[in-house]
């Protein structure tokens, strides 16, 4: 009897975990939020790129870096959105401007939340809202279907529930929509539903709960051969001009577009071709 009763209570722990003991925040600056168990995973080492190195987000960066400060600084600051063209650096924004908050000497710590474990959110924002630090809550690649609910645990970030948003956290997010939906899941809402307009607001006044909405276009042939001559000369790369900007055209021709990301993948062939490494 008393191995039937370990056996249940040893499933009913599994099913049922006790709550995970406060994780160390003085371990890293950065985090990965992970669902069953529970758990912050320290990140030794940030990806990122440095914040000279982004060209033609002048304005967005601007706005990003001052909202950052203010809320390290430990004064209100907005949600952000940071939406638009693909590959135009939304996501090495968000962690260029983590760095150089950072390397002013302002405390802040960031954590990155996969969208698919948005139902998990809640438990996150305990952990968090139990620290003495400050938290940029950072979801990359935002977006939802029509059938996805996800959205609904995100307003909690966003607005709170009857806690409210920790005062120590502020929610970052990249997106290449502007409302978070895909554009024929809200004309289907408009032409199918019972109450057109009341389903469409529902789903598209999620992005409106983000303070700041910063926009990221496909940037011109001088701005993507810009942030190449930048990376070459923060890298040590030297070619001649002419040689550079006939490779770089003709790279961005055979992939059909001009990006930061088609500039970093060009600049990336270049080093390794000339024997420079990227560090």
């Amino acid at each position: 009897m008393s191995e039937e009763l370990a056996r249940i209570a040893a499933a009913l722990e599994r099913m049922s975990p006790p709550p995970l003991p406060a994780p160390d925040f003085a371990a890293a600056d950065a985090f990965v939020w992970h669902v069953e168990p529970d758990r912050l995973s320290p990140v030794a080492r940030v990806s990122k790129v440095d914040l000279s190195l982004l060209v033609g987000v002048d304005r967005s960066r601007d706005t990003l870096l001052d909202n950052t400060r203010q809320f390290a600084r430990g004064l209100p600051a907005n949600n952000a959105l940071l939406w638009g063209a693909r590959g135009m650096g939304k996501s090495s924004l968000v962690k260029a401007v983590h760095a150089q908050v950072l390397a002013e000497g302002l405390p802040l710590k960031m954590v990155e939340l996969q969208r698919e474990d948005l139902p998990s959110v809640a438990r996150l924002l305990n952990l968090l809202r139990s620290s003495q630090a400050r938290f940029v809550l950072f979801c990359d690649d935002l977006s939802f279907s029509h059938d996805d609910q996800h959205y609904k645990s995100l307003k909690a970030v966003l607005d709170g529930g009857i806690e409210g948003r920790p005062d120590n956290v502020v929610f970052y997010a990249t997106s290449n929509r502007r409302h978070l939906m895909p554009r024929d899941m809200i004309e289907n809402e408009r032409s199918s539903g019972i109450s057109p307009s009341e389903a469409v607001e529902e789903k598209v006044s999620l992005s409106d709960r983000f303070g700041l909405w910063l926009g990221f276009h496909p940037c011109s042939q001088d701005e993507y051969l810009a942030m190449i001559r930048g990376y070459c000369a923060h890298f040590g790369i030297t070619l001649p001009e002419a040689t550079l900007r006939a490779e770089a055209i003709e790279w961005q021709a055979t992939r059909g577009a001009r990006s930061g990301r088609v500039a970093w993948q060009y600049v990336t062939d270049l080093a390794g071709r000339t024997g420079v490494p990227l560090t």
